[in-house]
């Protein structure tokens, strides 16, 4: 059963992880900037880094809910591999953010085109496997015999 998530739960982890380091880097830019809490504008600068955190850490439950659901229900290593990516083009975000507002834009389609990609790899899997399930009619072998012709 464990090696069935492994892969999954190696790059929630470095998820984890991330988002741990973008909240350190938040702190960092308050000292740098000398924004003290509970304030959070005030600096360009400092605003860019704390909406990168915000706008990553937003989007982190979706990532992690279509993670799992795509890696249990269609294929945990394809969405791994998506999950790697996934999580790359969050720190590119995070540090184009941090630059220039512009500097954002590429890798935020970037890992937004991952994110739906784990989106529709769960939700074809969990169809797949409702129709197995209830129907007795499993739409993968199906897909995978019409292609062996």
């Amino acid at each position: 059963m464990l090696e069935d998530v492994a892969l999954m739960a190696a790059i929630t982890i470095l998820g984890v992880l991330q988002q741990a380091y973008f909240s350190l880097q938040v702190i960092y830019a308050r000292r740098r900037f000398h924004v003290s809490p509970p304030a959070v504008s005030g600096n360009e600068d400092f605003e860019r880094v704390y909406r990168a955190h915000l706008n990553s850490s937003e989007y982190f439950p979706m990532f992690l809910s279509t993670l799992w659901i795509a890696g249990v229900f269609f294929s945990q290593a394809l969405a791994f591999c998506i999950g790697v990516l996934y999580l790359y083009g969050r720190h590119k975000y995070f540090k184009g953010y941090s630059e220039s507002a512009l500097k954002r834009l590429r890798p935020m389609y970037f890992s937004a085109a991952m994110l739906w990609v784990l989106i529709g790899l769960a939700s074809i899997g969990v169809v797949n496997q409702l129709s197995s399930q209830y129907l007795g009619y499993n739409p993968m072998t199906a897909a995978r015999s019409y292609v062996e012709l």
